[in-house]
């Protein structure tokens, strides 16, 4: 039998020929040892130049693509194309790894940069959108992420000035990044007049926010900040690739093949053309540049390396050589010389030497060539070209001999004949032709068998014979030279081949691997010597195998084993010996790399060599990917197969429950809501669980330090009390747990388990407290864990396909590294005690050896030598010496090991050694043969062994052993004795001295269904698959009495009533009868083929016994005669189970076709019995799960079999199921009506597959499924306060029960967001817009010189007398607004109440008391949702605020949460949140340090923030409905609460994981789950809540404890907690009565309160937030008004006084003072100060549109939404007159210069026209009819007889006054001079239209009275400011960021000084300042 284990001679790599120049750029440096590091391929080489010796970074799987060098010259990072690519970060002088970065990029990573310290790291991905990543790249984490670049990027840099400063460039673009906190956030440079806007394709950052930049035209850009300032033209004469930075200054190289210097400045040192040197040629393009010092190196496009020293510039050398771009196949060895050639589709032919590493000759041929070969003498070389013609050269001096064409197909394969007589040529044509050498290549033979193209051929020995294989996979022979087809196999047998190049043939069967293509192999090469092939694959892998290489089987499809070697990236092409068989040449396609190999024969290959080759990336092949089948290998453990193939998928997760839930409810919403039964009032504790899980888990029973046992059965973790046999119940989990690890210092337990995102927890063994739960990392489970060796990371390993290694800091919740482990199952994972960040981990046939690299690990296999096998390894163990580690095979053998060497391996077991746990001075196992053993601490000597029997047990044990040495799963020491866990599910404790306790024990593997309570002692029977029948004691003592095997697993067990029999149902169709005390055999029958389902005796003296089958029949059986006497047929179904009537003569039966049948004993004769009658009949017991009584227990989303079983207790009150959810449920009986509420509990994992009540109904019985426990609960009735903590979630609160209605928080919950955002135009216009609009060329277009008078003003100056002033900028001065119609909590005291915070629109405001001035936080987007205030001192004026989504970019970005100094202003992190659609509430944590928020997603996501770094440290989902609000306990970082809608939550914060636990009302009278609007807290965990209804909810933990009844007459909208004394202030909403207010002062536990009063004059006072300074309080109203009540004399003062909810669309200001008026839709108008102060306003009842003042300030005109305008006078705001002639909106007015007329203009397409001078009358004169649209602004002229009026067509037309009639002539229009414009159109200020106005229109403009500048006001929520006239399209502007979304109206003061703006959905008006 041939040999076919891996060959033991090695590849060593050695050296490649070749740089990667094509596609790359900047990839090419110097490192601090004066090496030269670059790559090719998938290697990063680094190459010493002095030594000319290379060393290689293998740590890439495809073709690397960027590469950077971090600050220090010693550490390179490297990333590689891929579907996962990851990044490197690697040491360039020990070439390994130091860092991998991976999870983040897909396609490939395009560039890479360090940041100036060398901490960070900035990529770039090729995904759609260039994904730019930081990285904080030693600890593996990505800091940042945003999307780069919708174009390709080019290349990033870090500003090593300025350390959060980025840029980068590409397509026709570039970019100024900022990083703050985890936001990255760009600005676009501005190209500007000074240069074209193109692609840029490098940069380099420099000094004062200068950066340089080379352009795809050869031009160097300079930027200064964002603004493109100078170009430097024709720096070269095309693209510039590379730009590098260094001391000196910079270097550029470019298309053009020249390198050029500049100094720090920029300005030129000197110019290298490459081209001009010896060297050089046409084309030679540099994409790479280094400067160091007085070197220079250059990386070109066609794969070359030169340097150059300054100095002798004219001579640079060429230190590297390589193929250019194009493919490569072509390889030959010269046959007597250490020479090889290449040939490659870039048509050149290279011979390099091997021995010097070096290019010898190039020379350049016509067409690409595909193959070679040297003749056998190495005088002549034949070259296949890719267009079917080979030519033949003379080796000497290059020059052609012949060049024939026969064939049109490239030529793929040729080969001269031993004899040098012959040459073979191959081509895709199909035949191999043969030509006589001797006769100038005359053609003398064909061979044309073949049905495809040619892929390989060779020559026999003696040149007679060739064979040829081809693409279809055939083998074929031929006589030479005539080319007959041979096919004898005798002939064939005999022959000796030359050389061995075929991939097809027996003798090279074994390097096909599984289920491969025939293609995969691209080529092989013999090595008769040594007796190794080496191949080449599709796969990028050069392979070496033993030789002949032989499959095992036949028909078996796998491959020998190999050992493999990685770097080439995609296609090995070619791989040749060479002459001497010293080296390996292989060749890649796509990556056209030379990499030689140096060959390793056997004998030198000791374990040294063998450990640091494997570093160097020979991988061996005992690896997952050398597919070799397991049969090599003995028998594989039964225990281990099976255990293998363990499956735990579920079909659903519990993860689900909620979606399903939720969908369900949708479909059935339309059913009416009918009243559902109540919760039962009692309720479960779980006491004690009888099971261990050992049949597939190991190293899962410990110790703790107080001498506690901890362990898991179903999803419970169990802490054992082995004193007081008690147990305590970790009960976090909700499905299997699977594996369980303890810390070594603390009593913390970490526990994994099953589930679609598997969890894992982290929990305190004394307080049972989950400290940290992980997920998001493992699929389907989690099979290991372990503690490192300070407790500070935890490993894991997962069940996903790939079995994920995760290494966690758990503290943190923070996934710190991860890895792919095996393909298949890993058994154990072990942390280096020695090393923090070492692993080992072992599985089937795996162990591996792992070092953590930052987000990754590297691998090493253990080497296994000549020391023993590769085994499948189910323990391992480190030693007290660092390098040792001991691991236990399934052969019952230690393998003892040396870092990755095996040194020897010992016999400790029969069977596999399941278990091993390291003692101080030597070592425990245990294995399947059921002993455990004790070792010193080198396996040298067994010291004692023990072995399980029940003869060893002591008396104390609590249960019986099931046999004898079972089968030993985990071992634990500690407090003198051994702690043992068996396969059977025993845990036993061992005495040094040998007796032995059993502690716990349960079924074994196998389903548990059968259960049955004793009739009258505390004692129970089970029955399983396991084949056991078990009896319980249940008393204090829980322990197994008795336990029977049985022939088959059974499904059921009944006792008699008098207790002595008990009957068992088994799977096989029989049942049996036992003695209840001996378990043996009373009696038995088999009368039914299928399983039997339930079995009851009869009532009273127990005369009949049911047995139901799931041969859908009952059978009755006289028990004294033991005859079957009746059988109740008509199931239509399997039965499912059976109850008797008390009387012992009526048989209940359900079946699986969720049927109710009625039988009569004992002839089971069928009766169908009505409703009304079942419910009166008595029922001896009631298991049954259908019937109107039963109807509630049913879930909302279940089929049949989801209830498995039901007991109801004796007093029939309480009734009890267990479902296939893993629930216990509790429900009050009867259940009538659908979807009861109940109590719920967990414990049990999948399904729960029987319950059933004690006797006297104070314990309840369950059974699980698949976990096999049986669990004890008792029963705590409602007395007993303690059991409110141990209440489950309750079901769903429904509905109904909500606390009324208030008409605002209906509107709060209903808002939707994103109908607020941006670019949405407010008002429906129709037409082109005027940016695109054709313009008519008029006739009359004036010559450019016109002798004629000059043409009058666009615009009347006003005020001539003053100097024309151009306005340069506007700064903002004051802001009216405040958003509380639908914020909260977003007012507060800053300064010891000397300022106050609020926000409006997108604006932060800081105002302060004293002088009023205001200063402005301006970052935001959009509008600002909440604010919150850092309540610790570390953290003074530190402000968090956050918006609606954020649309400025693109739709859909998300929105950003910033926190800022209120003080300076200066943003001191930004968050971008998962929140879509936008953050409505954020709350600092006690210590300042962690931020929550809640969004108005969907979900109402809660995210917890470390805001200073920008990380996310936890989120979850909150509540489908709306959160108002969340907040930290004011003494907690882990604790807080959240309300909304029927929401109360109390949340905890552990690890990266948020724990909530809703709020518990139980059954305090009239308190409802109503909707909370608002939280305070008190000290010992009080929280209070307020209530929609006016109440406050206290509550103690998350148990309701009191109300506080009608805290406020409506709504509680605001709470504040006072820190320093406790005080509680509440405001709501309220009618002010004497001794009511809207906000109250409570002291500490909200039983005393004194309410203030707010004198606002409203009806009804509406408070939304409260916060309290000394002694004042500062009130914010729905009605955006702030006030302050001082708490001594309860005075309020207004301190501001806005607008209420509604768009502000009037607005005008006075002709001659510094006043204006705003009229809005919330129905008023106001009169305001400019400098800060509202003067005065009346309430005009109606919606206000827009407003203006006569020419002599004495009047205002207001016009209404409902088509009424009213004349005020000023003065006293009494109403002078007012008409209404329209029916819709007025939407402008005006008054004329001279005091005349009254125009208004309305949505109706009409101007009406008013005489003033006929008093209050107000009698129309005139209209202007033809208007296409309604009417958006109107201007009169200076001399009042012309109007122009803007529509919403995007028309502007001009009428005559007051007659109305249109004037259309052009050349009139050209002369009127206009007293105002406000127009938005108009080719005068076509210029203010933006590109992007096809979404959202330009709303107002005013141009100042000087006439200079105009303002306006756009949907994006952006005030403009441009000269005037501004008649050039898209013209230059300054823009003004505050409004949110829509600006409705802006005018400049009457002397220019100001600029007033006002908002729509924001509410607010804005002043600025003019500059």
């Amino acid at each position: 039998m041939a040999d076919r284990t891996a060959p033991r001679c090695q590849l060593r790599l050695e050296w490649v020929y070749g740089y990667r120049g094509h596609q790359c750029r900047n990839n090419l440096y110097y490192t601090a040892g004066k090496e030269v590091v670059y790559f090719v391929a998938g290697v990063g080489v680094v190459y010493n130049t002095r030594e000319h010796s290379q060393k290689f970074f293998l740590g890439h799987n495809d073709d690397i693509i960027s590469l950077a060098v971090h600050p220090d010259k010693t550490l390179v990072a490297t990333g590689q194309v891929g579907k996962d690519p990851y990044i490197c970060i690697w040491d360039s002088y020990r070439v390994q790894t130091v860092s991998v970065l991976k999870d983040a990029h897909t396609h490939g990573v395009a560039c890479l940069a360090f940041d100036s310290d060398g901490q960070r790291l900035a990529s770039v991905g090729l995904d759609a959108k260039n994904t730019v990543c930081i990285w904080d790249w030693k600890r593996g984490k990505l800091l940042a992420t945003a999307t780069g670049h919708s174009d390709r990027i080019f290349d990033i840099s870090w500003d090593q000035y300025q350390p959060n400063r980025i840029v980068s460039c590409g397509v026709k673009h570039i970019k100024f990044w900022t990083l703050c906190g985890n936001a990255l956030t760009a600005k676009r440079g501005i190209f500007g007049k000074t240069g074209d806007l193109q692609t840029i394709l490098c940069l380099a950052c420099a000094k004062e926010d200068i950066t340089y930049s080379g352009a795809l035209n050869g031009d160097i850009y300079v930027w200064k900040g964002l603004n493109l300032v100078r170009t430097i033209q024709g720096a070269h004469s095309a693209g510039i690739f590379s730009m590098y930075a260094c001391e000196e200054g910079f270097a550029t190289g470019g298309r053009d093949g020249c390198i050029r210097l500049w100094d720090t400045e920029f300005k030129p040192i000197t110019k290298i053309d490459l081209r001009e040197t010896e060297q050089g040629y046409k084309g030679l393009s540099i994409r790479s540049v280094c400067w160091k010092a007085d070197r220079l190196l250059a990386g070109t496009q066609d794969s070359e390396i030169f340097e150059v020293l300054v100095r002798e510039r004219d001579k640079p050398m060429l230190i590297m050589q390589g193929h250019c771009e194009g493919e490569l196949w072509a390889l030959a060895v010269h046959p007597k010389k250490p020479l090889a050639v290449t040939g490659s589709d870039d048509r050149s032919v290279r011979l390099w030497s091997l021995a010097d590493h070096a290019l010898i000759a190039r020379c350049n041929m016509e067409e690409a060539v595909r193959s070679v070969s040297f003749s056998p003498d190495g005088s002549q070389l034949a070259l296949g070209m890719k267009d079917g013609s080979f030519i033949v050269l003379r080796v000497r001096d290059m020059t052609e001999v012949v060049h024939i064409k026969d064939r049109k197909e490239v030529i793929h394969e040729m080969k001269f004949s031993p004899d040098g007589s012959y040459l073979a040529v191959g081509s895709n044509d199909g035949p191999v032709d043969i030509y006589a050498v001797a006769q100038r290549y005359k053609k003398i033979g064909e061979c044309n068998k073949s049905s495809s193209f040619i892929t390989h051929i060779d020559w026999s020995v003696d040149s007679k014979f060739l064979q040829t294989n081809d693409g279809a996979g055939e083998r074929l022979f031929y006589k030479m030279p005539s080319g007959k087809h041979l096919t004898s196999k005798d002939e064939i047998k005999g022959i000796h081949w030359a050389s061995w190049t075929c991939v097809i043939g027996s003798e090279v069967s074994g390097i096909w691997p599984k289920y491969t293509n025939i293609t995969d192999v691209n080529s092989v090469d013999g090595n008769y010597n040594s007796s190794v092939l080496v191949t080449g694959d599709d796969f990028g892998l050069v392979k070496l195998f033993r030789f002949p290489c032989l499959k095992k089987v036949p028909f078996l499809f796998s491959g020998a084993k190999f050992r493999k070697y990685v770097g080439h990236s995609a296609h090995v092409t070619n791989v040749r010996w060479s002459h001497d068989f010293q080296w390996v040449l292989s060749t890649g396609g796509a990556d056209h790399s030379v990499f030689q190999w140096r060959f390793v024969p056997e004998g030198i290959t000791n374990g040294i060599l063998e450990a640091s080759l494997q570093a160097e990336g020979g991988v061996d092949s005992y690896s997952e990917e050398s597919d070799s089948d397991l049969s090599d290998v003995p028998e594989l453990d039964s225990d281990i197969e099976q255990e293998a193939q363990i499956n735990y998928d579920r079909q659903v997760y519990k993860e689900d429950l909620p979606q399903l839930k939720q969908q369900s409810k949708e479909k059935n919403h339309s059913v009416p809501f009918l009243k559902r039964e109540r919760a039962p009032e009692d309720s479960l504790k779980l006491q004690f669980i009888h099971g261990y899980r050992g049949y597939d888990c190991r190293n899962n029973l410990f110790y703790t330090q107080a001498g506690e046992v901890v362990y898991h059965i179903a999803a419970v973790a169990v802490v054992y009390n082995r004193q007081q046999h008690s147990q305590r119940l970790y009960l976090g989990h909700d499905d299997d747990i699977l594996s369980l690890s303890i810390h070594p210092v603390k009593d913390y337990v970490a526990t994994g388990q099953v589930g679609r995102d598997a969890a894992i927890h982290v929990w305190d063994t004394q307080t049972l407290k989950c400290l940290s739960l992980l997920k998001g990392q493992h699929q389907r489970g989690v099979c290991a864990l372990d503690f490192s060796a300070d407790g500070k990371c935890l490993a894991s390993v997962g069940l996903d396909d790939n079995h994920a290694i995760v290494f966690w800091d758990w503290k943190k919740g923070e996934k710190l590294a991860t890895t792919r482990g095996h393909k298949d199952k890993i058994f154990v994972v072990k942390c280096n005690p020695h090393h923090v960040d070492r692993l080992v981990t072992v599985g089937m046939k795996h162990i591996k050896f792992w070092q953590q690299t930052g987000g990754g690990f590297t691998s090493k296999r253990g080497t296994f030598g000549s020391a023993g096998k590769l085994e499948t390894m189910m323990s391992v163990s480190y030693g007290r010496m660092e390098e040792l580690v001991f691991s236990g095979a399934a052969t019952g053998d230690i393998y003892i090991w040396k870092e990755t060497l095996l040194l020897r391996t010992v016999k400790a077991h029969d069977g596999p050694v399941f278990a091993m746990h390291a003692l101080d001075k030597g070592f425990v196992t245990g294995g399947k043969d059921g002993i455990v053993a004790l070792w010193d601490d080198m396996f040298e000597r067994c010291l004692k062994t023990y072995a399980i029997k029940r003869a060893a047990l002591s008396a104390s044990s609590k249960g019986l052993l099931l046999e004898d040495n079972p089968s030993i799963r985990a071992i634990s020491l500690g407090h003198g004795h051994i702690l043992v866990g068996t396969k059977n599910g025993e845990i036993l404790e061992i005495d040094k001295s040998g007796p032995m306790t059993l502690l716990v024990q349960g079924h074994m593997e196998g389903e548990v269904w059968g259960l049955a309570a004793h009739p009258l002692l505390p004692v129970c029977a089970t029955v399983s698959d396991d084949k056991t029948l078990r009896i319980w004691e249940l008393s204090s003592q829980h322990r197994m009495l008795a336990v029977r095997k049985l022939k088959k697993g059974g499904r059921c067990c009944a006792f008699s009533p008098d207790g002595k029999a008990l009957a068992v149902g088994l799977n096989d169709g029989s049942f049996l009868v036992v003695n209840a005390d001996t378990v043996e055999d009373m009696v038995s029958f088999h009368h039914r083929k299928e399983m039997i389902s339930d079995i009851k005796f009869s009532r009273e003296s127990g005369k009949y016994l049911a047995v139901a089958s799931h041969d859908n029949f009952v059978d009755i059986y006289n028990v004294l005669t033991s005859k079957r006497v009746g059988i109740c047929k008509g199931a239509s179904s399997y039965i499912t189970h059976i109850d008797w009537d008390s009387r012992g003569k009526l048989l209940q039966v359900n079946s699986g076709a969720k049927e109710q049948l009625f039988f009569e004993a004992p002839r089971g004769k069928r009766h169908i019995i009505r409703i009304a009658e079942i419910e009166k009949i008595e029922w001896d017991t009631w298991t049954c799960v259908l019937g109107p009584t039963c109807e509630g227990i049913w879930p909302m989303h279940s089929d049949v079999t989801v209830v498995n079983a039901a007991s109801l207790t004796k007093d029939r009150t309480l009734l009890a199921t267990g479902d296939d959810f893993g629930f216990v449920k509790l429900f009050s009986y009867p259940v009538k009506g659908q979807h009861a509420k109940f109590k719920k509990y967990v414990g049990h994992s999948a399904q729960v597959t029987n319950v059933q009540w004690l006797h006297n109904d104070s314990v309840l019985l369950t059974v699980g499924g698949a976990d096999t426990a049986l669990m004890i609960w008792t029963r705590e009735f409602l007395g007993i306060q303690e059991s409110k903590l141990v209440d489950s979630e309750e079901s769903d609160t429904d509905a109904e029960e909500d606390g009324g209605y208030d008409s605002d928080v209906a509107r709060e919950k209903a808002i939707d967001y994103t109908t607020k955002i941006y670019a949405v135009s407010i008002r429906e216009m129709e037409g082109t817009k005027p940016h695109q609009q054709q313009k008519e060329v008029s006739v009359e277009e004036r010559p450019p010189v016109s002798r004629a008078a000059p043409q009058p003003e666009k615009l009347r100056k006003n005020n001539v007398n003053k100097k024309k002033k151009l306005v340069e900028e506007l700064a903002l001065d004051h802001v009216f607004g405040y958003r509380g119609f639908d914020c909260r909590n977003n007012l507060h005291y800053l300064n010891d109440g000397a300022d106050i915070i609020f926000h409006t629109a997108a604006a932060g405001i800081v105002q302060n008391l004293s002088t009023g001035s205001q200063s402005f936080y301006l970052e935001h987007t959009d509008d600002i949702l909440c604010l919150t205030v850092n309540q610790h001192p570390k953290y003074k004026n530190v402000v968090a605020t956050s918006q609606i989504g954020d649309m400025t970019e693109f739709p859909g970005t998300t929105p950003t949460i910033h926190i800022w100094d209120a003080m300076s202003k200066q943003t001191l992190s930004m968050l971008r949140c998962f929140h879509t659609k936008g953050v409505n509430y954020v709350n600092f944590s006690a210590t300042g340090k962690l931020l929550v928020s809640v969004g108005v997603d969907p979900e109402h996501t809660i995210t917890v923030w470390r805001w200073q770094e920008g990380a996310k440290v936890a989120s979850r989902g909150g509540h489908l409905e709306r959160i108002f609000v969340v907040e930290f306990r004011p003494d907690s970082d882990t604790q807080f609460v959240s309300v909304g809608v029927k929401h109360m939550k109390f949340w905890t914060l552990a690890g990266s994981a948020l724990l909530y636990k809703k709020g518990v009302i139980g059954s305090m009278e009239d308190a409802k789950m109503q909707t909370m609007l608002s939280v305070a807290f008190g000290a010992n965990n009080l929280t209070f809540t307020g209530a929609i209804n006016g109440d406050v909810y206290v509550w103690k933990d998350h148990f309701l404890v009191r109300l506080v009844a009608k805290a406020h007459t409506g709504p509680v909208f605001t709470m504040y907690t006072t820190l320093r004394d406790g005080l509680i202030v509440t405001g709501g909403k309220e009618r002010p009565t004497k001794e009511g207010g809207a906000v109250k002062l409570w002291d500490q536990e909200m039983k005393r309160c004194r309410a203030f009063q707010l004198e606002t004059g409203q009806l009804i006072e509406c408070v939304r937030s409260v916060c309290r300074g000394k002694g004042k309080i500062l009130v914010g109203t729905k009605d955006g008004e702030i006030l302050e009540v001082g708490e001594k004399n309860a005075a309020s003062n207004l301190l501001i006084d806005c607008h209420m909810e509604g768009e502000i669309w009037g607005l005008a200001t006075h002709p001659s003072k510094d006043i204006f008026i705003s009229a809005s839709n919330d129905g008023t108008a106001r009169i305001w100060d400019l400098s800060d102060k509202l003067v005065n306003k009346v309430s005009l009842g109606h919606p206000a549109r827009c407003a203006a003042y006569s020419p002599d300030g004495e009047m205002v005109a207001i016009g209404m939404r409902n088509g009424e305008f009213v004349v005020l006078l000023v003065n006293s705001l009494k109403v002078w007159g007012k008409k209404r002639d329209r029916k819709s909106a007025i939407q402008d007015i005006r008054i004329s210069p001279d005091n005349r007329f009254l125009a208004v203009g309305s949505q109706e397409h009409t101007v009406d026209f008013y005489d003033l001078t006929q008093g209050t009358t107000l009698n129309r004169i005139g209209y202007c009819k033809d208007i296409a649209s309604f009417v958006i602004q109107m201007d009169f002229s200076a001399d009042s007889r012309y109007i122009q009026v803007s529509t919403g067509a995007y028309k502007r037309q001009v009428h005559e006054v007051p007659l109305g009639k249109q004037i259309t002539d052009p050349a009139v229009i050209e002369k009127i001079t206009w007293a105002t414009w406000t127009s938005i159109l108009g080719d005068e200020v076509i210029g203010i239209w933006p590109r992007n106005a096809d979404k959202a229109d330009v709303n107002c403009a005013c141009v100042t009275h000087a006439g200079l500048n105009i303002v306006t006001g756009d949907d994006f929520g952006l005030v403009k400011l441009f000269d005037f006239p501004c008649t050039e399209k898209f013209a230059k502007h300054k823009r003004y960021f505050g409004h949110s979304a829509h600006v409705t109206n802006i005018r400049f003061s009457h002397d220019d000084k100001f600029v007033v703006s006002t908002g729509g959905d924001d509410c607010s008006v804005f002043v600025w300042r003019c500059l």
